[in-house]
């Protein structure tokens, strides 16, 4: 019974989402991922809400994690990270360019001391460029990344999303960045330097808008409700004031949905005989599918229009998502110990695997809960640094 990465020793020197959440995936593969923290600790562990003095946010991003405080600007601090990397198999920190550096862990020192070490960096713009030491939270990222710029209706204030689009982008980039130099590592036995840009995280995943613009030169707009390439695949409003997403992308959908919708005699116009004419006839389209959709109630087209195939679904809010048939079937909740907490409530890492894949073996640490296991590994005597005052 061994895990994917099982035996893989990670250094997380990481806040918020991006470097966390990608120490998170893996340490769900099985790696062993240290998160060293400040003595404040990450900062993360303030963001609300706040219970029983724990921040749920953190518990969420740092599950199978181990925790050591350190000092890093102490000649301690860096001695045990320096007899930490000679063990270790990856380096992940979401620093300001520089920051690593200053503190003398950046690439070039920590590869004199792990030829082979899989450094990975994560940042807002990039560890190169004009714009490399410019603060980047998740909003800024989706302002300057064109994200901002086609949500919402036209000409209207950008919508923002309602999850933090960039920082999962950057951490999934991370982790993508990880695992392959690890890879490259084990077949070619060098590691690697990833740097990993919030921004252009953002950009790459952006697949339909960027090769719109790279293409024909038209600049992306805000669509509202609608999909860039297709009708009718947007939201409507039903009989009982609820919103329904339909998407019919191909022939067959969308001579069911008309039939379905009692306007089956809008099959054969020419206007929506093709892919390209329905969404060029859009502005006719939509009229008619709106007023057929604003005859029923959302539960009940939902039900005939999966039962035809038709791609659909009715705007669930979260306790209604979490809790559906098919997510309880599924064990998408599961249950873990919390030091603090007791027994808590979380979202299973989404892949399942045939045999021995992620799970949640602990929850996060408290902070520095591990320094006294990690360094006594290490052959420091703790209770001597203890007694000493020394600050670790």
């Amino acid at each position: 019974m061994t895990k994917p990465l099982e035996g893989i020793k990670v250094l997380e020197f990481a806040n918020f989402i991006a470097g966390p959440f990608c120490g998170m995936l893996l340490a769900d593969m099985g790696a062993e991922v240290i998160k060293i923290e400040s003595l404040n600790g990450d900062m993360s562990r303030a963001i609300p809400p706040i219970i029983d003095g724990e921040s749920v946010a953190f518990v969420n991003l740092n599950r199978n994690k181990k925790s050591l405080a350190l000092d890093l600007k102490t000649d301690l601090g860096k001695e045990v990270v320096f007899k930490l990397i000679g063990s270790s198999d990856v380096f992940l920190e979401n620093n300001r360019p520089g920051a690593m550096d200053r503190l003398g862990l950046g690439y070039n020192k920590i590869k004199e001391i792990k030829p082979d070490i899989v450094y990975t960096a994560v940042s807002g713009f990039g560890q190169t460029g004009p714009h490399k030491n410019r603060g980047g939270v998740n909003l800024i990222i989706e302002a300057l990344a064109g994200t901002l710029s086609v949500m919402g209706e036209k000409g209207q204030m950008p919508v923002r999303p309602g999850i933090q689009t960039a920082d999962v982008f950057g951490a999934l980039f991370a982790t993508y960045a990880t695992l392959t130099s690890l890879v490259g590592k084990e077949k070619h036995g060098e590691g690697r330097f990833s740097d990993v840009s919030l921004v252009e995280s953002s950009i790459a995943s952006a697949v339909w808008e960027t090769a719109e613009y790279l293409s024909t030169g038209t600049i992306p707009e805000q669509m509202g409700h609608s999909h860039r390439a297709s009708a009718p695949y947007q939201l409507f409003e039903t009989k009982d004031k609820k919103f329904i997403a339909i998407g019919a992308p191909n022939d067959t959908h969308f001579q069911r949905l008309m039939t379905v919708l009692s306007c089956a005699e809008h099959i054969g116009n020419k206007a929506f005989s093709s892919y390209a004419s329905r969404k060029e006839n859009e502005n006719i389209l939509v009229p008619i599918v709106s007023e057929g959709v604003g005859k029923w109630n959302a539960s009940d087209l939902e039900e005939v229009l999966m039962k035809e195939g038709v791609p659909c679904g009715y705007v669930r809010n979260y306790e209604q998502a979490i809790n559906s048939d098919h997510s309880i079937d599924r064990g998408l909740v599961v249950e873990s110990n919390h030091n603090v907490l007791g027994k808590i409530k979380s979202i299973r890492n989404p892949i399942l695997m045939n045999k021995d894949g992620p799970d949640i073996r602990n929850s996060a640490p408290l902070l520095g809960q591990n320094s006294y296991e990690i360094l006594t590994e290490l052959g420091f005597v703790y209770q001597e640094l203890k007694n000493k005052k020394v600050t670790l």
